[in-house]
């Protein structure tokens, strides 16, 4: 979580606290002093760089539910991330399972994914991903049948 105040980022301690954190945001700006033993002379815990790739969530995402959490997939090639479910699926789930439409609906969650940023990616991680992909690509290459059929 980056400090509104100074710029600096900090480990919040939990999903949830993170998932309070972000449903308000706007109208509850986070600061460094929000954070016990914390204020925005010290130094940042966790550095913006290329040691771990950087996504930015979006401001104001309810939180999800009780009893189900927000799960976000990064794609292996690092376009984006996917959302686990959508709301069909959602709507599909409770369908099947109509003892959970009293508690749930598609409207309670939010599938709104976080921006990957670019930047972030080191160029070992470029690579791995290229490698990987290659490899995939020679797998399948190898897997498909002549055309004569030998």
């Amino acid at each position: 979580m980056s400090s509104n105040a100074a710029n600096k980022w900090r480990i919040i301690s939990s999903k949830e606290e993170y998932g309070t954190i972000r449903a308000n945001f706007t109208m509850e700006p986070w600061f460094c002093s929000k954070k016990t033993d914390c204020s925005c002379e010290h130094p940042e815990e966790i550095q913006y760089d290329t040691s771990r790739i950087w996504v930015l969530d979006s401001p104001n995402i309810p939180k999800p539910p009780p009893q189900t959490e927000r799960l976000q997939i990064m794609r292996s090639d690092l376009s984006k991330l996917d959302r686990a479910k959508g709301k069909t699926d959602v709507d599909r789930f409770l369908k099947d399972n109509p003892e959970y439409t009293t508690t749930l609906s598609a409207s309670n969650f939010d599938f709104s994914t976080p921006k990957i940023i670019k930047e972030t990616i080191s160029e070992s991680a470029k690579w791995a991903i290229t490698k990987a992909g290659r490899e995939a690509y020679n797998e399948l290459a190898t897997d498909v049948p002549s055309a004569s059929g030998k």
